[in-house]
């Protein structure tokens, strides 16, 4: 899946004029006692769950001292729901439950508003090595005229998967995947210097990846 990125910018005034990010706040402030529905009575206590959970403070309480974000949608409760998904995509509501110390239901739906929202997304990643792609490279791409232009053009090949807007020597940053390097090449001699507005590029293939993450947690 190809993905052009730049840095996000947010419309806070909705189309009925108020602010995303207290609705959203206000939003998560009146499910807050939702959320604690579908708990043991033994687990719901004056400061809301019990010593075992992650965060044991009341949802309305977290809230009100954390930053909510662009979206609205950050609070601690979704932060910890987060950075569970971020350690294992494939960890049932029961669990993340029992870590965040909210109801199934709760966290439930608390993923499907984050999804909705574009704050994450679950999906399956592959090892390009292990599919047949066997050269990786990222190619820096110098511009002439509207960079989004360009960068809209390089994200329609198929064998580009990652796009990024950048400032320093280049001005796009483009990762591409391919079979061997006779691949490689005609992407480059072909495709992308073929795109108009496209001044110059330098290649950087991988020789061995040394690490790559996920989990880089909230803030």
């Amino acid at each position: 899946m190809t993905t052009t990125w730049e840095m996000p910018r947010v419309n806070p005034i909705k189309a009925g004029g108020g602010d995303s990010s207290r609705d959203g706040a206000a939003s998560l402030i009146s499910e807050a006692g939702d959320d604690l529905k579908g708990l043991p009575a033994d687990r719901v206590g004056p400061r809301g769950v019990d010593a075992g959970a992650r965060d044991v403070r009341p949802l309305g309480s977290r809230i009100a001292r954390t930053n909510p974000g662009p979206s609205g949608l950050l609070d601690d409760a979704n932060r910890a729901i987060i950075e569970s998904l971020q350690r294992d995509g494939r960890l049932p509501y029961g669990t993340i439950a029992e870590e965040v110390g909210l109801s199934e239901a709760a966290v439930r739906r608390r993923v499907q508003r984050l999804r909705e929202a574009g704050v994450i997304q679950i999906v399956g990643v592959t090892d390009p090595l292990q599919l047949g792609f066997h050269r990786q490279a990222m190619v820096g791409v110098r511009v002439e005229g509207d960079v989004r232009l360009v960068a809209e053009k390089l994200s329609e090949l198929e064998e580009v998967d990652y796009v990024v807007m950048c400032a320093g020597s280049f001005d796009l940053l483009v990762e591409v995947v391919c079979e061997d390097d006779d691949a490689l090449f005609r992407l480059l001699n072909d495709s992308v210097r073929s795109v108009p507005g496209v001044r110059s590029t330098e290649s950087f293939v991988y020789l061995k990846l040394a690490k790559q993450t996920y989990s880089w947690g909230t803030r």
